[in-house]
């Protein structure tokens, strides 16, 4: 009897011993299972259609279950303070660094071969040496770019045929890489079509007024692209554009919304999304930057505002397509 209570207690103490493993054992997978993140961001400066991408990829994150500690940093369009961010970002221990513009993205690519990098609202990344091809971005770094192939064309065609466009005015920092490659592609495209583009360079968003106003008397138009310089000031090339009556075409939603006439484009949020997925595969260990493709932009759409078409006398066609921002 003695020797089966003693084998009984052994056979209670054992199987408490397998459960408090097994309870440990869960523990740990569970610990596991909600890692928190670090994620480094870095945005160039503050302005309406990266603070949407930045809200896109949060959003992403949060929808796939990601716990995230984020480490928010903003050059506000200062070069110097874009790359102490970026030494910062690189050497803070950070799971991963979302790049939130062309420069921002340059600063810490140049910086580490390590972190995984996902960027967006970046016009050429292959240009930007940002990847090696679209298809096959080869490194650490992969991300959403914010050119979509048809919306240059499109914003040409409806300048000339729907405007009646001649002689349009081009805006933009010619020290941003990404303005540099758009600019250079609308001027292409412009010249083959019969029209002439012509440039005001701008090196910081104080200067964007004056650069818009000694284009008056110049040309018919304007097209403003996605220029973080300028579209940080744009309410000032808004202004020039109202008092001269000047058609201006901007090169994303949020800049229609603030009084451009229209954009063929899509929602910065979008492609933050996207940007987020992106991430959310990489955190997870699914995949490395390296072998995933960078992305376009999906579903282009014809936006115009409705009170400046409005004060520019317009007809607005069916055949336009378009939509009407909120």
């Amino acid at each position: 009897m003695k020797k089966l209570a003693l084998f009984l207690l052994a056979a209670i103490l054992l199987l408490a011993a397998c459960g408090e493993n097994s309870e440990q054992g869960s523990n740990e997978n569970a610990k596991e299972n909600t890692k928190k993140f670090k994620i480094g961001v870095t945005q160039i400066v503050e302005h309406p259609s990266l603070n949407a991408a930045f809200e896109g990829f949060q959003k992403a994150l949060e929808d796939a279950g990601i716990d995230a500690e984020y480490k928010i940093e903003n050059a506000q369009n200062d070069n110097s303070a874009n790359t102490t961010i970026a030494n910062n970002l690189v050497s803070g221990g950070v799971d991963l660094i979302f790049a939130n513009s062309t420069p921002s993205a340059q600063a810490v690519a140049s910086l580490t071969k390590d972190i995984p990098i996902v960027f967006t609202s970046v016009t050429d990344a292959v240009s930007a040496e940002l990847v090696k091809s679209m298809e096959n971005p080869g490194g650490n770094v992969t991300g959403t770019v914010d050119t979509q192939p048809d919306a240059i064309p499109s914003t040409i065609s409806f300048l000339k045929d729907e405007l009646g466009a001649k002689k349009v005015g081009m805006v933009f920092n010619a020290g941003e890489q990404n303005s540099r490659a758009q600019v250079d592609a609308v001027k292409e495209q412009m010249n083959a079509v019969g029209l002439t583009v012509v440039e005001a360079s701008v090196s910081t968003s104080a200067e964007v007024k004056q650069a818009t106003e000694s284009l008056i008397g110049k040309v018919d138009s304007l097209y403003i692209i996605t220029d973080n310089t300028v579209v940080s000031a744009l309410e000032s090339v808004i202004s020039v554009a109202n008092d001269n009556k000047l058609p201006m075409m901007v090169g994303e939603f949020d800049s229609v919304k603030r009084g451009g006439l229209g954009a063929y484009g899509f929602e910065y949020y979008d492609i933050g999304y996207e940007a987020g997925q992106m991430a959310v595969k990489i955190l997870n260990g699914e995949s490395k930057p390296a072998d995933l493709p960078v992305q376009y932009p999906q579903n282009l759409r014809f936006v115009l505002n409705k009170n400046t078409v409005e004060a520019l006398g317009l007809d607005v066609k069916d055949a336009w397509n378009a939509e009407f921002a909120e």
